[in-house]
């Protein structure tokens, strides 16, 4: 069954909400995986679409021959290369695991056909997309107009448990600073 709390803003009380995760749930297929496991590389298309249910992953590129994290998702979330996925364009975007990871993934095509033949499904497509679009946003707005040290703590209080999940090197890089600066920032506590 998908999970309902990654679709947190639809209320499935009604028919037609249960009807489609009825339906999403049956495109759904399950795998578990191994730390280090590379979901999707860079380069290629990205043809899934991934809900994590046990474990963590990430997304990242490489800049100036550096490792970036663009995104964590841990137990509940979601994770793909949105910008792959939904223009059917090359992602520069890699996705790996962080631990061995239980999950469930839709294939676009399949996910299309879905919604090309149930267009009235369309309306949940476009909140599950307005709360990525508001998590890109928000994202955009601590990069631009919050200190590191506010990244931080907001980092933390979103993903209390990644300190221990996580290396250092990867949570330094998804908040826009040095390991130097997070190692200042976390001795300052």
């Amino acid at each position: 069954m998908a999970n309902t709390l990654i679709f947190k803003d639809i209320d499935f009380s009604d028919q037609v909400s249960a009807d489609f995760l009825v339906d999403v749930s049956k495109l759904m297929k399950s795998q578990e995986l191994p730390n280090k496991h590379i979901l999707h590389s860079e380069g290629t298309i990205c043809n899934y679409f991934f809900i994590i249910h046990t474990g963590l992953a990430r997304a990242y590129y490489f800049k100036d021959g550096k490792d970036i994290t663009a995104h964590f998702a841990i137990e509940n979330s979601t994770i793909t290369a949105i910008d792959s996925f939904i223009q059917r364009k090359k992602s520069r975007y890699n996705i790996e695991l962080l631990e061995d990871t239980t999950l469930s993934y839709i294939v676009y095509d399949d996910l299309k056909k879905l919604l090309d033949d149930k267009p009235h499904y369309e309306k949940y497509a476009r909140i599950f997309l307005e709360n990525i679009y508001i998590d890109i946003a928000e994202r955009i707005e601590d990069l631009l107009f919050h200190s590191a040290k506010e990244r931080y703590a907001k980092l933390i209080q979103k993903f209390p448990s990644l300190l221990q999940r996580v290396n250092l090197g990867h949570i330094a890089s998804y908040i826009g600073i040095t390991q130097e600066t997070l190692s200042r920032i976390r001795s300052e506590k």
